[in-house]
């Protein structure tokens, strides 16, 4: 089983609501491979005893996955990943970040003159960084 306690920040912002705020971070475990296919949630006790929260503002979290399709309740057993949610939120979130975030860096780009180079070799370094990291 995967602990989600561990690997999720236990810190929070006043940008969202909270329950949004942990539905993003099981997203990201999400894309990011952390959580699989099959893969169980931690119970919604267990998060709220972790990070001090109402187990209805868990439940809330988890109840958005349930209505994107990505995680199934199994009764008694809990929640778990669905088969194709990876695929299905890598459908979403690129459509987003397309919709939403691109425009707005697209536009720093072009304000800060940076050319397709210069993002290419910083592209590179961060690659570079991060399989630094991951060897460690």
């Amino acid at each position: 089983m995967v602990d989600l306690t561990h690997r999720m920040d236990s810190e929070w912002n006043d940008s969202q609501p909270i329950y949004r705020q942990l539905r993003d971070r099981v997203v990201a475990m999400i894309l990011d491979g952390v959580l699989k296919e099959g893969d169980p949630l931690p119970s919604v006790r267990n998060v709220a005893a972790e990070y001090r929260l109402n187990p209805l503002t868990v439940l809330k979290g988890y109840q958005e996955l349930v209505d994107e399709q990505l995680v199934e309740t199994k009764r008694g057993l809990g929640m778990f990943v669905n088969a194709g949610a990876r695929n299905l939120l890598l459908k979403g979130e690129r459509k987003k970040f397309l919709a939403e975030e691109w425009p707005r860096i697209a536009a720093t780009i072009e304000r800060l003159g940076l050319t397709p180079k210069e993002l290419m070799a910083a592209a590179k370094r961060r690659s570079s960084s991060k399989l630094a990291k991951e060897e460690r």
